[in-house]
């Protein structure tokens, strides 16, 4: 393994500890699928608890919606490389059209906007790219009052908690 491949690979797995921390992503089964500074991508495996139509076998609109909202948190603390207290202030979703039942569904973000009291997020939920979307979204979230924490720091923390 090359020495890119190897951060690459250290950089997953810390990010994966910082995704599995909030019991709410656990519960909907959502995993870290891949980070980059420039994009960031959750997975959420098929489960028939989040089906939301029986009859059709689609997953229900809300999971959408938290998989891109827990998305775009990463997408802003890896910019950051640091995890910061915030709040969802805007988010919008365009559903362009329903998941195909029994697929996985990704959610993919980049945070393209870091202000002093403010990120600007977008990004969309797919099957197999980002260019065939099943929505896409744009998001405000607002920095609140709260300890600044370095990933580093974070995962020193967290040594012994199991999700």
């Amino acid at each position: 393994m090359s020495d890119v491949e190897s951060n690459h690979a250290d950089k997953l797995r810390k990010w994966e500890q910082i995704t599995v921390i909030s019991p709410y992503s656990r519960e909907l089964g959502l995993r870290l699928h891949a980070v980059e500074p420039d994009w960031c991508v959750i997975k959420v495996l098929p489960d028939e608890r989040l089906v939301g139509n029986r009859a059709s076998g689609v997953v229900h609109g809300g999971v959408v919606t938290a998989l891109l909202d827990s998305c775009y948190g990463l997408a802003i603390f890896v910019k950051l490389n640091k995890l910061r207290p915030m709040a969802t202030l805007d988010l919008r979703i365009d559903y362009l059209k329903p998941a195909t039942p029994g697929r996985e569904i990704l959610g993919g973000a980049v945070c393209y906007k870091l202000g002093h009291e403010l990120a600007f997020v977008r990004g969309s939920a797919y099957h197999d790219s980002p260019e065939d979307p099943i929505a896409t979204s744009a998001a405000i979230f607002m920095f609140t009052d709260g300890p600044v924490i370095a990933l580093d720091d974070a995962l020193t923390m967290l040594k012994g908690f199991k999700p």
